[in-house]
């Protein structure tokens, strides 16, 4: 598989900068990989494509304001330190700018020297490792100076940080959103609850991986940065019980499904387990457990969009995309979003 074998037309404009007023208000294009047909509805219809008996899989991961903008000590220099993950209590694996001035030694301060950092070593995927210096609470420090890590094809100013966050976020060390999440409400989880649909809260903190491109022309190149996850006894045993039952696994987001394809055997059966995963989802890849996905739209040449290709196909992936683009959907991070699995399945009221 070539990396150009999943490349799309997407016009600029399409590219989502902000938010919507409403998070429910969203687009929702249904994708049915039985039949390859599209309907088109608004995410709010959600709970009407859900079953009782049905688990909806959440991420429970918090981002952290991981985008601190400062000065290399002593000259001025402007410098930028993306957090990916703590290493230890306060060394931390970082993305860093400019690159190439910041080496192996190099001080950095931040909001007028109440935060430093000292670059200790360059990682294997071109990170830095960082050890910070300051006085008082990192946390609170972080929470002032930091700024959330939108990703680069978003220009606009987040103007209410809680935006980037679901509304069930709870543990901090994310690099970024798991963004199928943001779209819902308290509202939406308490309509699908009342339909007799369970939900299991696992997590996956977002790291590196989301920012690296596919370079490698050949998609077997390419390696998955690892990132670390967690699935309890609770939610194992929910997840477990619906699929004995008949139930289906709804994952809300590619993060979801990595970290459920990572823990379940061949016969679908979760254990309760923490650690780290680097699975590569792409075509050819069978699935253990996940039955349907919600997913917003993703970058072109993407692994994101490798997975979703897995799970229904690349040419009926790619048609959803060419659709999507058609319809003017919005695209990447605070856009729409595709509900993929097989519509026949639903039970009617």
């Amino acid at each position: 598989m070539k990396t150009s074998d999943f490349d799309f037309h997407l016009p600029q404009e399409l590219i989502a900068q902000t938010p919507l007023q409403s998070r429910d208000q969203s687009r929702m294009l249904v994708c049915d990989r039985s039949s390859g047909e599209f309907s088109h509805h608004s995410f709010h219809e959600l709970p009407d494509f859900l079953n009782s008996g049905d688990v909806l899989v959440i991420n429970r991961s918090r981002v952290i304001p991981a985008r601190l903008l400062g000065t290399k000590r002593g000259t001025g220099v402007a410098c930028e330190v993306l957090l990916l993950k703590r290493l230890a209590d306060d060394k931390w694996e970082a993305l860093v700018k400019p690159g190439r001035h910041l080496k192996a030694g190099t001080e950095l301060v931040f909001g007028d020297g109440k935060l430093g950092c000292t670059v200790l070593e360059t990682t294997d995927f071109g990170g830095r490792i960082v050890q910070f210096e300051y006085q008082g609470i990192f946390e609170e420090i972080l929470d002032e100076l930091g700024q959330m890590p939108l990703p680069p094809y978003i220009h606009e100013q987040l103007q209410d940080k809680n935006r980037y966050q679901t509304v069930y976020a709870r543990e901090e060390g994310s690099a970024a959103a798991p963004t199928a999440g943001l779209h819902f409400t308290e509202d939406t989880l308490q309509a699908i609850q009342a339909k007799g649909v369970k939900i299991a809260s696992i997590l996956l903190h977002v790291g590196l991986g989301t920012f690296r491109p596919v370079k490698e022309q050949d998609v077997e190149k390419h390696t998955m940065h690892e990132e670390w996850f967690d699935i309890s006894q609770a939610a194992a045993d929910t997840i477990n019980e619906a699929r004995k039952k008949g139930g289906r696994v709804v994952c809300v987001g590619t993060t979801s499904v990595r970290t459920l394809e990572s823990v379940a055997d061949e016969h679908g059966h979760l254990v309760p387990r923490s650690g780290t995963t680097t699975i590569f989802i792409k075509p050819g890849y069978r699935f253990k457990i996940v039955d349907m996905l919600l997913t917003n739209f993703h970058l072109p040449q993407s692994t994101l969009l490798m997975l979703v290709s897995a799970f229904m196909g690349r040419e009926q992936a790619l048609n959803a995309y060419e659709e999507a683009v058609k319809q003017r959907y919005r695209f990447f991070s605070f856009g729409d979003c595709m509900l993929i699995g097989n519509v026949s399945d639903i039970t009617p009221e």
